[in-house]
């Protein structure tokens, strides 16, 4: 029986978790067609992946009927993948408009005429765009200036103290006004959210 992918809610990232507990190799990164594939030949449904996908995009089906139902559920299920396609607090960066190099620090953020707003990031603190918090919903209706800067070395967290990414660092005036420190989930929205409004009202 097939493994059965719902790509609607699936970010199709090269570092699925199902391609890295798969034992056999089954689920592997297509590079020509840049996808998550499943080589249905090699699976020995052992069902490995579909435990390890965050958001149960990976389902395992070990007879026709269930395989039908899968199929049935993955066509109903109202959600589009464009709805990844938004940038997200500790997810990959979408839109080259937010993400600058280390280089441009001092220029677009420290320099800027309005209050700045910086996430630091690196490759092991991204998380599954689906969990992720969209940066509109931490910023909605005010007007600061939101970057993302991949930390490609440690001289921006030396500088300003930082321990744990991703971390949020609030600007005003070249100074650092608020920091924020460690990955939130959609779970836990309404806790990172009103710590950004509690800085913010205090920068603006």
């Amino acid at each position: 029986m097939p493994v059965l992918i719902n790509f609607k809610i699936c970010d199709n990232s090269e570092d699925c978790s199902g391609i890295e507990v798969c034992p056999t190799k089954a689920f592997y990164w297509d590079k020509k067609n840049k996808t998550i594939a499943v080589d249905n030949s090699k699976c020995t449904n052992c069902g490995k992946c579909e435990e390890a996908c965050p958001v149960d995009a990976i389902r395992v089906a070990r007879t026709e009927e269930e395989c039908e139902k899968i199929k049935k559920e993955i066509d109903e299920d109202p959600r589009k993948v464009s709805d990844l396609f938004i940038d997200r607090y500790g997810a990959q960066p979408i839109h080259p408009a937010f993400l600058i190099p280390q280089s441009e620090f001092d220029v677009q953020i420290l320099r800027s005429t309005k209050p700045a707003v910086v996430e630091l990031f690196n490759n092991d603190s991204i998380e599954c765009m689906l969990r992720s918090i969209p940066i509109k919903k931490l910023v909605e209706d005010v007007d600061v200036k939101y970057r993302k800067i991949e930390a490609k070395d440690n001289s921006l967290l030396e500088k300003y103290g930082v321990k744990e990414l991703p971390a949020l660092l609030f600007f005003r005036d070249g100074k650092l006004a608020g920091k924020i420190e460690g990955y939130y989930d959609v779970e836990k929205k309404e806790e990172i959210i009103k710590k950004v409004n509690e800085i913010i009202s205090e920068i603006r």
